[in-house]
C-alpha cells in the first residue's frame, strides 16, 4: 500500500468539511449530476436498492424473506408494534426494520420505518483491507464473502463504516456474515428476497443510474413530501443501496457525518497499524481461555476423585 495518500487529520477534517458544506448548498438535481461525475460508468450500471422509507409500514416481510432465503433462525410469531427486533444486525439477522418515532404526540406518536442491510459501497472498505480477498466487489454489485478464504482476522468488521460484518463468536467454525444482495438469486435472474418480498413498493431494484434517476424523480414530483436528498448517493464515495425519506436522516439512525469519498485509502492508514494490537488482543485472549480449561479440568478432577471415593 505504498501508494495510498497520506493526509493528516487536520487535512482530513478540512477536507471533508469543506465538501459536507459545499454538498449543502447544491440543489439534488446537481448533487444528483456531481454523483454521476464522481462515479464510474461500471458503477453507474452495477445492481442496487432504493429504499423509500415513506413507503415502508415496518411489516417486516423484507426481513421474514431474509431469514429464509439465509437459512437464519425465523422470526417470533408475534413482536410488538414498532419494535425493532433485533436491536441490531448479527450473524443471524442481516436486514432488520428499525422503528423511530418522528411525529405526532405522546398520546399518538408518529413511527418512520426503515430496513437497515449492508450498504454495497461502490468501493467497500471491508473489501479493500481484507488481506486475502475473502470480501470482493462483484461486477453486477453485491458485496460478497467466501468463508473458505477467510482466515478469521476481522479487519472488514473494523473498517465497515456502517458497522455491518458481523462474527460468530459462538461458532467452533466462526464465520463473517452479513447480506450478500442475494448475489446467487441475481445470477439467476431474480431479484433480491427481500425486493420481492415488499409489499407496498418500498424497495426497489434496477442499477445504481436507475435508482438515483428514480429518486430524483421523486423528489422532483413530490417536493413537499421528501427531504431532497438522497442518502447514499455520495457517502463514502457512494453506495449500492440507497434512501429516501420524509425526516432529516440523522433521525433515522443514519450516520450523516462519513466524509464524501471512499474509505479504501484512508482505512489502509488505520488498519497497518493494527496487526500488533491484533498479536497483543489474540494473547491476552488465548490466555484467558487457557486458565478457564485449567479451571475446568482441576474442577472435573475433583469431582471424579469425590465419585471413586
Amino acid at each position: 500500500m505504498n501508494n495510498s495518500v497520506h493526509l493528516t487529520r487536520r487535512d482530513f477534517l478540512k477536507w471533508s468539511g469543506a465538501s459536507a458544506l459545499a454538498l449543502t448548498a447544491i440543489p439534488i438535481f446537481d448533487q444528483v449530476a456531481l454523483a454521476d461525475f464522481l462515479g464510474s460508468d461500471e458503477a453507474a450500471q452495477q445492481y442496487g436498492i432504493l429504499i423509500d422509507t415513506t413507503k415502508c409500514i415496518g411489516c417486516r416481510q423484507c426481513q421474514i424473506a431474509c431469514q429464509a432465503k439465509n437459512h437464519l433462525p425465523p422470526l417470533p410469531e408475534k413482536i410488538p408494534a414498532h419494535e425493532t427486533y433485533p436491536e441490531q444486525l448479527s450473524a443471524t439477522a442481516f436486514t432488520h426494520v428499525e422503528f423511530y418515532k418522528t411525529g405526532g404526540t405522546d398520546d399518538a406518536p408518529v413511527f418512520t420505518s426503515i430496513k437497515r442491510q449492508c450498504m454495497h459501497c461502490v468501493e467497500p472498505a471491508c473489501a479493500s483491507v481484507c488481506p486475502v480477498g475473502a470480501i470482493v466487489k462483484t461486477p453486477q454489485g453485491p458485496v460478497v464473502y467466501d468463508a473458505d478464504k477467510c482466515m478469521g482476522c476481522r479487519y472488514c468488521m473494523a473498517a465497515c463504516p456502517f458497522n455491518i460484518p458481523k462474527f460468530e463468536w459462538n461458532s467452533a467454525n466462526p464465520r463473517i456474515r452479513k447480506c450478500n444482495m442475494c448475489a446467487d438469486r441475481l445470477a439467476e435472474g431474480k431479484l433480491p428476497a427481500c425486493v420481492e418480498a415488499c409489499p407496498t413498493g418500498a424497495l426497489k431494484f434496477g442499477t445504481r443510474k436507475e435508482l438515483v434517476a428514480e429518486a430524483q424523480a421523486r423528489i422532483g414530483a413530490n417536493p413537499d413530501k421528501y427531504v431532497p436528498y438522497i442518502y447514499g448517493l455520495t457517502q463514502v464515495g457512494g453506495t449500492s443501496v440507497l434512501y429516501l425519506a420524509n425526516v432529516p436522516f440523522d433521525k433515522l439512525g443514519l450516520n450523516m457525518k462519513l466524509p464524501e469519498t471512499p474509505l479504501p485509502d484512508l482505512t489502509w492508514q488505520v488498519m497497518e497499524k493494527i496487526p500488533a494490537v491484533a498479536v497483543g488482543v489474540g494473547l491476552l485472549m488465548g490466555g484467558i481461555a487457557w486458565l478457564r480449561n485449567r479451571k475446568r479440568g482441576e474442577e472435573e478432577q475433583r469431582e471424579g476423585e469425590g465419585e471413586r471415593r
